[in-house]
């Protein structure tokens, strides 16, 4: 059995060399012990970094009838400028209103089951429904709702503006509120008492009644469906495997739609991490699934910090910076990593150095054949060696 909380050893901020004391005054106990490497950072790193760090647990909760959604922006990251995150659960029939973004919209369905629908600017209409790992991807200005079917959902949204607030959306009830009757009766021409009871401001999440099969609720346009699908079945894409671990790439490459956001499914088993690695097209915000981890980001000039995440917390990695995910717990680490680009794109240290010449690795680093002679011509991802 493990250690009941009041049998865990106190943390305190002290390096086993003696460096550090202990801390006697008002903490936040709960906060060291899910934070080791905040609280005694590695001997390693070295300077100031922005914090990379804000788990949705912080977030503010908006609840609805029908579902509860939160987010994280700017406002909570600050240095999250490329992309923001939003974090919802629909209940059983409970309704994402009609509405659309100046934005495009890229998910990742966590549990449970969703109905999608959308038409685009040339009345092609697109519905479906969404599973565990399924994505969708709605680009700026297209129209959709999102339903939770029988046994609700819940499910990441991601934005490619860290500015955006997804309770700032262009909604349907938000522009019947705020144009004058007679106007909304000339546009469908239909009485004016034919807008009597809608509602009087955005309702955003709403209870509805779970919907049919969509064979019963899809409409035919005249014009035919999307040209490009929405949606991406993720956990059905044969993933990338190494010893430790398997990563899943979806960019516009296989998902054509996806033109502003490119995204990696990563699984790190105990014993294992993402390599050491930098991305040369954009920043990375990245989304805890499972377990738990820490990484490093080094931005050079001696600058490094190390930070301690698990499931619910957002990450962020400045551009072209070097970093790494080390599993530091029992059980496996899945985290989703994006970017605001339409292709997924990193550089490996193990790589570069494998096909650069040895001897000028091998003098710019000072290190002997045992190093030299273990590097990879192939990129592993994620990374275990037996006895390591």
């Amino acid at each position: 059995m493990g250690k009941s909380k009041s049998d865990r050893p106190m943390p305190e901020p002290m390096r086993s060399d003696g460096a550090g004391w202990v801390d006697q005054g008002p903490r936040n106990i709960a906060r060291d012990l899910q934070n080791p490497d905040m609280l005694v950072p590695p001997i390693t790193d070295n300077g100031l970094l922005p914090n990379l760090k804000f788990s949705f647990s912080d977030a503010v909760m908006t609840l609805n009838h029908g579902g509860w959604s939160r987010e994280v922006t700017v406002r909570e990251l600050p240095i999250a400028t490329t992309l923001a995150g939003v974090n919802m659960s629909l209940t059983p029939g409970g309704v994402r209103e009609l509405h659309w973004h100046q934005q495009a919209e890229w998910s990742y369905m966590l549990l449970g089951r969703a109905r999608i629908t959308s038409v685009d600017q040339d009345g092609r209409n697109f519905i479906a429904d969404i599973g565990p790992g399924d994505l969708w991807y709605f680009p700026p200005g297209i129209p959709h709702s999102i339903q939770g079917l029988e046994e609700g959902c819940e499910f990441l949204l991601v934005f490619d503006d860290g500015n955006f607030s997804d309770l700032n959306t262009l909604s349907i009830s938000d522009w019947f509120a705020h144009t004058p009757r007679d106007v909304l009766s000339d546009n469908f021409g239909v009485p004016e008492n034919a807008f009597a009871h809608i509602p009087p401001k955005q309702v955003y999440i709403f209870q509805g009644e779970v919907p049919g099969s969509i064979r019963e609720e899809e409409v035919e346009s005249p014009y035919g469906t999307v040209p490009l699908s929405f949606t991406h079945r993720l956990l059905a894409q044969k993933p990338i495997v190494t010893p430790g671990g398997s990563v899943r790439i979806v960019d516009s490459r296989n998902f054509p739609i996806s033109k502003t956001i490119a995204a990696a499914l990563v699984e790190i088993k105990p014993g294992a991490m993402r390599e050491l690695h930098w991305h040369p097209n954009n920043d990375e915000w990245q989304y805890y699934l499972t377990g738990q981890g820490r990484m490093t980001v080094f931005t050079g000039e001696g600058t490094a910090r190390t930070f301690d995440y698990r499931a619910g917390d957002v990450g962020y990695v400045p551009f072209a910076t070097g970093h790494y995910i080390q599993n530091t717990g029992n059980t496996t680490l899945w985290f989703l990593e994006m970017f605001k680009s339409d292709r997924f794109v990193d550089v490996s240290l193990n790589q570069w150095m494998a096909l650069t010449p040895h001897d000028l690795v091998s003098a710019n680093l000072n290190v002997g054949p045992e190093l030299i002679d273990s590097l990879r011509k192939e990129k592993w991802p994620v990374v275990k060696y037996p006895g390591y």
